[in-house]
């Protein structure tokens, strides 16, 4: 990921979780994945600010189901490989539905690239795109 000016001087919360994250169930949510691309970190809902992810809640056909769980599990897995940077969205903190927008970043690379360039997610550019 290229740092721009305004990521690079954006406050950066370096997270080492003290339990490991695992999928999300029932209504307590701390430390938890939710779906490829939002995450529970400490009790606050943060949705990863760089990538689209396949929806799992209401997915659209069985295919975008499919590679949303394998997005899902490889968050997952990415969360759980050691001390990551939670980094400010530039000029936005939250979504509309109340998200803290960051974007995760483990020895200077996006791990949003990571599931970009494994086929698991696309690159926000601003809008949802049809995964079916």
């Amino acid at each position: 990921m290229g740092n721009s000016n305004a990521v690079a001087n954006a406050a950066a919360v370096v997270t080492k979780p003290l339990t490991a994250y695992g999928v999300c169930s029932g209504s307590v949510r701390y430390h938890c994945v939710v779906d490829g691309d939002t995450f529970w970190s400490g009790g606050i809902k943060i949705r990863i600010a760089d990538i689209d992810t396949p929806e799992v809640s209401e997915p659209r056909c069985s295919s975008e189901l499919a590679l949303g769980n394998k997005a899902t599990a490889r968050l997952v897995e990415l969360v759980n490989e050691g001390s990551f940077e939670m980094r400010a969205w530039p000029g936005r903190d939250e979504d509309k539905y109340g998200r803290k927008l960051r974007v995760l970043v483990r020895d200077s690379r996006s791990l949003g690239d990571i599931l970009v360039s494994e086929g698991l997610a696309r690159t926000w550019t601003g809008r949802r795109q049809p995964w079916c």
